[in-house]
C-alpha cells in the first residue's frame, strides 16, 4: 500500500549496517578536510595580515617618496637661494673693494694737497700728520690748514660713507650666506635621513611580499594536498560503498532443505481483504487474525524500521522453504512471542485497519528486520522475491498481489523453491 510503502523504503536496520563502513569513511573525510580547512584558514589569516601590511607600507612609501621629493625640491631651491647670495656676496665684495679704492684715493688726494700746504707754508711739523689715516683727524687738519675746501670735504665724507654702506651690505649677505648654507645643510639630512626611511620601508616591502609569496605557495600546497587527500578519501568511500553495494546485491546465502510438509493461507480469516502491490513482498489490506504459514519457530515480533513496529520473523522448520524465514510485519498487533513455536493454525496476531496496512513475504534468514529483496528493492517497484512470494500466498488459495513492473527487479538465488 501506498503509504505504507513509502515509510517502509526509507531506512530498514540492515541498510544502516551496510552503510556504517561508508559512513566512517565520508566522515573521515569530513574531519580530515575539517582539519586541512583550519590550517587553511590560519594560513588565509596569515596571508590576510601579510595583505594589509604591503597596502599600509606601499601607502607609507608613497607618503615618504612624497617627504623626499618635496625635501629634494626644497634643498634645490635653497641651494639656488645660496648661489644667488654667494654672487650677491661677491659683488658685494668686488663693490667693497671698489669703496676701498676710492677711499685710498680721497686719501692719496688728501695727502697731495697736505705736502703742497707744507712746502708752501714751510710748517712741517703740522703738515706731517696729515699723513694719518684716521678720517677724523684728516677733517680736522683740512679745517687747521684751510687747504682743502669743501669739495675735498664732500668726497672724503662720501668715500666713507660707500665704505660703511658697502661693508654693512656685505655683513648682511655673509648672514644670509650663513643662513642658507645651514638650511641647505639641514635639508640634505633630512633627506637623507628621509631616503634612508624609504629605502627601509623598501625593504621592508620586498620581505614582507616574500613572506606573501611564500605563504600563498604554502596554501597552495596545502590546498593541492588537500585535494589528494579528499580525492584518496573519495575513492576510497567509493571502493567501500561499491564493495557494499556488491555486497547487498548478492543473493542471501540459501541454507534451507526441502522436507514434507505443508502450508496453508495465513490470510484466510482476515476479513475485507484486498490484495495491492508486489514489492518486497505482498502488501494487502483488512482485519483479523494472520497465521504462519507452516511449522516453525518466531525470532522477532517488533522492529523500528517498519510502520507501525511490528516485524514478526519464524523460519520454517518443515515443508518445502524449510529453513527459509517468513515475515509479516506493519498494522498487526503480535500475540506471538520470541522463540515460541507455531503451526500452520497459530495466529501470529490481529491485522487492524492501520494507515499502511500489512505486508508479508520473505525475510533475510538473521530475521535482523530486513526483507530479503532488500538489497535489490526500489521504492514502489516490484522484486523477484516479493513476487514468488505472491505466488506462494496464491497456491495457498490467497489472492496474489499486483505486479509493478515486468519483469521484476533482482533475481532468486540458484534452488529457490518455486510455486
Amino acid at each position: 500500500m501506498s503509504a505504507g510503502s513509502e515509510v517502509r523504503g526509507q531506512g530498514p536496520p540492515r541498510s544502516r549496517r551496510h552503510g556504517s563502513g561508508v559512513a566512517r569513511t565520508v566522515a573521515g573525510v569530513l574531519v580530515a578536510s575539517a582539519f586541512v580547512g583550519i590550517v587553511a584558514q590560519g594560513a588565509a589569516a596569515d596571508v590576510s595580515s601579510d595583505q594589509e601590511q604591503i597596502s599600509a607600507l606601499q601607502q607609507k612609501i608613497v607618503q615618504d617618496g612624497a617627504q623626499v621629493q618635496q625635501l629634494v625640491a626644497s634643498a634645490n631651491r635653497a641651494q639656488a637661494q645660496l648661489d644667488t647670495l654667494d654672487t650677491q656676496v661677491a659683488a658685494a665684495q668686488a663693490e667693497l673693494a671698489a669703496d676701498r679704492q676710492d677711499e685710498a684715493r680721497a686719501e692719496a688726494n688728501l695727502r697731495s694737497i697736505a705736502i703742497n700746504s707744507y712746502m708752501d707754508n714751510g710748517d712741517g711739523g703740522t703738515a706731517l700728520a696729515l699723513f694719518s689715516s684716521d678720517a677724523t683727524t684728516l677733517s680736522a687738519q683740512e679745517e687747521y690748514t684751510g687747504l682743502a675746501g669743501d669739495r675735498l670735504n664732500a668726497a672724503i665724507d662720501a668715500a666713507n660713507a660707500a665704505v660703511r654702506r658697502t661693508q654693512a651690505a656685505t655683513d648682511e649677505l655673509d648672514k644670509a650666506q650663513a643662513q642658507a648654507a645651514a638650511t641647505v645643510t639641514q635639508l640634505d639630512a633630512d633627506r637623507q635621513s628621509a631616503q634612508a626611511a624609504l629605502d627601509s620601508d623598501n625593504a621592508l616591502l620586498k620581505s614582507v611580499q616574500g613572506n606573501l609569496q611564500a605563504l600563498l605557495a604554502a596554501a597552495e600546497a596545502q590546498r593541492e594536498a588537500q585535494e589528494r587527500a579528499e580525492e584518496e578519501a573519495m575513492a576510497e568511500a567509493a571502493a567501500a560503498a561499491a564493495a557494499a553495494a556488491a555486497a547487498k546485491q548478492a543473493p542471501a546465502p540459501v541454507n534451507f532443505h526441502p522436507t514434507p510438509g505443508s502450508y496453508a493461507n495465513p490470510l484466510r480469516d482476515v476479513s475485507g481483504l484486498n490484495p495491492e502491490r508486489i514489492d518486497q513482498g505482498v502488501d494487502y489490506s483488512g482485519f483479523g487474525p494472520i497465521y504462519a504459514v507452516g511449522d516453525g519457530v518466531v525470532e522477532s515480533t517488533t522492529n523500528g524500521g517498519w510502520p507501525g513496529g511490528t516485524f514478526i520473523c519464524y523460519k520454517l522448520t518443515d515443508g518445502p522453504a524449510n529453513g527459509l524465514a517468513v515475515y509479516a510485519a506493519e498494522d498487526i498487533n503480535p500475540t506471538v512471542s520470541i522463540g515460541q513455536t507455531v503451526t500452520a493454525g497459530s495466529a501470529l496476531g490481529t491485522v487492524y485497519e492501520g494507515p499502511s496496512g500489512i505486508e508479508t513475504g520473505w525475510a533475510d534468514p538473521s530475521c535482523d528486520g530486513e526483507a530479503m529483496a532488500a538489497s535489490v528493492y526500489h521504492e514502489g517497484r516490484s522484486t523477484a522475491f516479493g513476487l514468488n512470494f505472491s505466488q506462494l500466498l496464491a497456491s495457498l488459495g490467497a489472492p496474489p498481489g499486483v505486479l509493478q513492473n515486468d519483469p521484476p527487479d533482482g533475481s532468486l538465488p540458484p534452488g529457490w523453491p518455486s510455486w
